[in-house]
């Protein structure tokens, strides 16, 4: 797998899923190749909303969700504030609320917004040394002792948009 070796910035498509947060059209695909993930390894999202819904290629056979809205239908029902799925990825989504005015979109609210760089320091627990974790927010998160940062791209969805950014870290140790 490979992508252009520099990314900058992506000018994505509004989402095709209707749910606030939803991933931009065409983030998904890309997403997986920065993380070095096939359609066939598997990927845990976390903070997952409706990504099984996602209409393009870049959801996975073997990948799982959660998230703590059940009405989502996430493989795993939980607050990742406090846990985490114990499993055997070769790579993390993650894209939580950004925000309190965005968790107010949610049915968990802003009570239940993760800290991104606690989130991310914990996600590293989950995934052997070499494998990837990429992050969707409006912050960069700090990098770890334990990961190496590879790169932040700016992803935009038309103009006069916010721009989110997204972070990838590689588990080093």
């Amino acid at each position: 797998m490979s992508y252009r070796p520099i990314c900058d910035m992506w000018l994505l498509a509004r989402p095709k899923v209707k749910y606030y947060g939803a991933y931009p059209n065409g983030f998904l695909q890309r997403a997986r190749v920065l993380i070095g993930c096939s359609d066939e390894d598997s990927v845990l999202h976390i903070c997952s909303g409706k990504v099984k819904d996602y209409p393009n290629r870049g959801f996975g056979n073997n990948d799982k969700t959660v998230d703590i809205d059940e009405s989502l239908n996430p493989d795993f029902i939980m607050d990742v504030r406090k846990e985490l799925p114990i499993g055997d990825w070769n790579g993390i989504l993650i894209d939580q609320p950004y925000t309190n005015e965005d968790a107010e979109h949610y049915s968990s609210g802003k009570d239940f917004i993760p800290n991104p760089n606690d989130l991310l320091k914990r996600a590293l627990d989950l995934i052997p040394i070499g494998k990837k974790i990429g992050v969707l927010h409006y912050i960069c998160p700090s990098c770890p002792k334990s990961a190496k940062f590879i790169c932040c791209i700016g992803v935009l969805v038309g103009f006069n948009n916010r721009i989110r950014c997204f972070s990838v870290y590689e588990k080093i140790n």
